[in-house]
């Protein structure tokens, strides 16, 4: 096997989507951990809340999954404590993009989808390895993310409500797990308003 093959191999796989919509944010992903073949966890949690209102989704390593949310969290709770005020969803972004990109000659394999609520609205942010972030109505990152992305684009409208949100990021995921091997075995899902954080599980 060459070591192109082998790489491709031990690529670990996810569905993973954030979206805008009227009064909030959605972020999910499914539930499956799996290296090439192998499936590792049927319950491996890819989505992490960062402050309050600020949630991140990710697809990758899970290890780099945990060590990227940990240290932003962290970093997250310093800014507040410091300025008396939360930390905005750009800026955690912006956190995020100065970690990875200061990990870039041993980097964190992690797609990531940052995303939540404060004084400016709604909003999300997709950054990948190496700290680039692209401010986005609608995203998704991982293996399953072409299949995903054509069901986001074929429904997605500006001001959508709470309810066909969710119901739109549902509809994509399943449609990623029907064709992607690293992909299943449910969802976790973040509703992302003013008033926090509610956190859901989805088996299907």
């Amino acid at each position: 096997m060459s070591d192109e093959a082998q790489a491709s191999f031990f690529i670990p796989g996810a569905t993973t989507i954030g979206l805008v919509y009227s009064n909030g944010v959605i972020l999910a992903s499914e539930k499956r951990v799996s290296y090439g073949s192998m499936i590792m966890s049927r319950t491996g949690k890819k989505v992490f809340r960062i402050a309050d209102r600020v949630g991140a989704a990710c697809a990758g390593l899970i290890s780099d999954m945990q060590v990227l949310v940990r240290e932003i969290e962290a970093q997250a709770k310093l800014f507040e404590f410091d300025a008396k005020r939360p930390m905005t969803v750009k800026s955690a972004a912006k956190v995020m993009s100065n970690v990875l990109f200061g990990r870039r000659l041993i980097p964190l394999i992690t797609q990531t989808i940052v995303g939540g609520m404060d004084d400016d609205g709604p909003a999300i942010y997709v950054l990948d390895v190496i700290g680039s972030v692209l401010p986005d109505k609608y995203a998704a990152v991982g293996s399953g993310a072409q299949i995903a992305t054509g069901v986001l684009e074929e429904g997605y409208k500006d001001n959508m409500t709470q309810k066909d949100a969710k119901a739109l990021v549902l509809r994509a995921i399943k449609s990623a797990v029907r064709r992607d091997v690293m992909s299943g075995d449910g969802v976790d899902l973040f509703t992302i308003t003013k008033e926090g954080i509610q956190e859901e599980s989805n088996n299907f």
